[in-house]
């Protein structure tokens, strides 16, 4: 695609994000940034690290645990028992179509 191609309000919107010059022109696209490479910690600072922000996570309690677990199992149990019967049905109604 040229850019005799596009309409006012594609070269327009070209033209903001940067692509276009002032003339219309394509614009060379900057150098992507190099990657600065930071010190490396070694494995003795990284468990360090992630010990401190484990520490600040707040942990649930037992009651919650089992509460939120119990619900979840609830709904797996009515979402499973939904799927069986949907497909009960349709397996049901497929064979007296086809037979």
């Amino acid at each position: 695609m040229s850019l005799d191609d596009l309409n006012r309000e594609q070269k327009r919107t070209l033209k903001r994000q940067g692509a276009l010059d002032d003339q219309g022109r394509p614009a060379r696209a900057p150098a992507p940034a190099k990657r600065t490479t930071e010190a490396r910690v070694g494995p003795a600072q990284y468990l360090r690290e992630v010990r401190d922000e484990m520490r600040k996570v707040a942990w649930p309690k037992w009651p919650e645990v089992r509460r939120f677990s119990i619900i979840v199992l609830i709904t797996v149990v009515i979402y499973t028992a939904y799927v069986f019967g949907l497909d009960y049905i349709f397996g049901e109604l497929m064979g007296w179509l086809y037979d």
